[in-house]
């Protein structure tokens, strides 16, 4: 039992050792893993049994490298890497990034969850003297997200203090159903256990969110998904789609803004860039950070969007040559 203790702490190890170089020497490795080149191969096989795609090379140059699979594998980090994974995707989760935010809490709510309670206060401290200029809305607490997107999943109910707009703060206790990131908000739908129906929470006007240990059978929502229920609630608009030219290379727009937008070139200096997003304020800074001439193509909300940046940027500069 002993020995095979050993070898699991090893393979771990290994596969630690290999995420941290492209490339290791076999000799290095071993010597690494204080182990002989023979016991090196077998924990070698043994991830690859595991479903690690361990490349080997053999030669002077030989050695082994962790190449890309089919399935994602789990990433073993030191303290600073978690710390700054955690704050890096909490950042994401409060953008204005059409298609990120979901993603990005799923991926923050798995780390917080396995996260020391000594990384925690780090990460906690560190959002909460920073501030990111993507943010689109009302910035949400991590612990605040992390805690209502883990009882969503585990169909736990929960417990909070909520204030209304024009309303006296009020207890709540409900089972959630799902977090919908819309309008640059987020919100909570869930069934109002005191209310006896559902409804959707801003999660910027809800504080001491707290899982309550009872599990409940989820109940059918009252509309075709969370999304539409926010929006039927008045809760969030319908996304733009934002289409503009922009007379610029598509490969220098790509490098800029291709990680939110489709970029079709045109010609050679010209391309025609697409955006979709509930806040127009996002494609309006990610046109301006491309810092080429462009012109809207619509829809016209974003050209008067525009022209209202425009303006207030001059007057800006009214009283200077």
């Amino acid at each position: 039992m002993v020995g095979m203790a050993n070898t699991s702490s090893r393979a771990l190890r290994l596969l630690s050792l290999l995420q941290t170089h492209r490339h290791w020497p076999g000799g290095v490795l071993a010597e690494r893993l204080a182990v002989s080149e023979r016991t090196l191969r077998r924990d070698v096989d043994r991830l690859r049994e595991l479903g690690y795609p361990v490349r080997a090379s053999r030669g002077t140059d030989g050695g082994y490298q962790l190449a890309p699979g089919a399935v994602l594998p789990p990433l073993l980090l030191d303290d600073e890497e978690a710390v700054a994974l955690a704050v890096g995707i909490g950042d994401a989760a409060q953008s204005g990034i059409d298609g990120m935010r979901e993603a990005s809490l799923r991926a923050l709510t798995k780390l917080v969850q396995v996260l020391p309670s000594r990384l925690r206060t780090r990460v906690d401290t560190l959002r909460a003297t920073t501030y990111s200029v993507a943010a689109a809305g009302p910035v949400v607490a991590a612990d605040i997200l992390t805690t209502v997107a883990q009882t969503c999943r585990d169909q736990e109910r929960l417990r909070f203090r909520y204030t209304a707009r024009g309303a006296a703060r009020t207890e709540r206790e409900v089972e959630p159903h799902r977090l919908v990131a819309a309008g640059g908000r987020w919100y909570l739908v869930a069934y109002d256990l005191t209310r006896h129906d559902w409804r959707s929470f801003r999660l910027d006007r809800l504080t001491g969110p707290a899982p309550t240990g009872a599990r409940f059978r989820p109940r059918p929502l009252p509309a075709g998904d969370a999304a539409e229920f926010v929006r039927a609630a008045g809760g969030a608009p319908d996304p733009y789609t934002v289409e503009a030219l922009v007379h610029a290379p598509a490969a220098r727009v790509c490098r800029i803004a291709g990680q939110w937008a489709t970029v079709d070139p045109v010609d050679d200096d010209t391309c025609r860039v697409t955006m979709t997003s509930t806040s127009l304020d996002w494609p309006t800074q990610a046109l301006g950070n491309v810092g080429a001439e462009f012109e809207v193509l619509g829809p016209p909300e974003f050209a008067a969007h525009v022209r209202e940046w425009g303006a207030r940027f001059l007057r800006a500069t009214a009283d200077h040559p």
